[in-house]
């Protein structure tokens, strides 16, 4: 009953740009903190971004100030916007939701989408 349906990625070069949108459904979408996760191959889980129930936004150091979390709780729709991509950030990106703050050290949201690939590449 409860989805989370990504779409956007693809694939773009070096120093592009894509938006990731994800539409929640199942649950009552803007009481949940909302989250971006990333997993390259052969690399652990990422915790890329974070968007509070109240809108208060945290960006990993990796991408922060390329990278832009957003919700519209009208739209049950939470969203990513990605510029200045490098091939670093080439994984699969997961929309996630907990009822709170997630320990990104144990990354275990109460939903998980079913992940889109982004690739960054010449």
């Amino acid at each position: 009953q409860v989805q989370l349906v990504e779409s956007g990625g693809g694939w773009v070069q070096p120093g592009g740009s894509l938006r990731l949108s994800c539409a929640a459904s199942g649950f009552t979408f803007s009481a949940y903190w909302m989250y971006w996760v990333r997993q390259a191959p052969g690399k652990a889980r990422e915790l890329v971004a974070t968007i509070s129930a109240g809108g208060g936004t945290i960006h990993a150091n990796a991408v922060k100030g390329r990278f832009t979390i957003s919700r519209d709780n009208a739209k049950n729709t939470l969203y990513l916007r990605m510029n200045s991509l490098q091939p670093e950030d080439t994984a699969v990106y997961y929309c996630a939701a907990h009822s709170g703050m997630l320990n990104e050290g144990n990354i275990s949201p109460d939903y998980w989408g079913q992940g889109t690939q982004v690739t960054v590449s010449s």
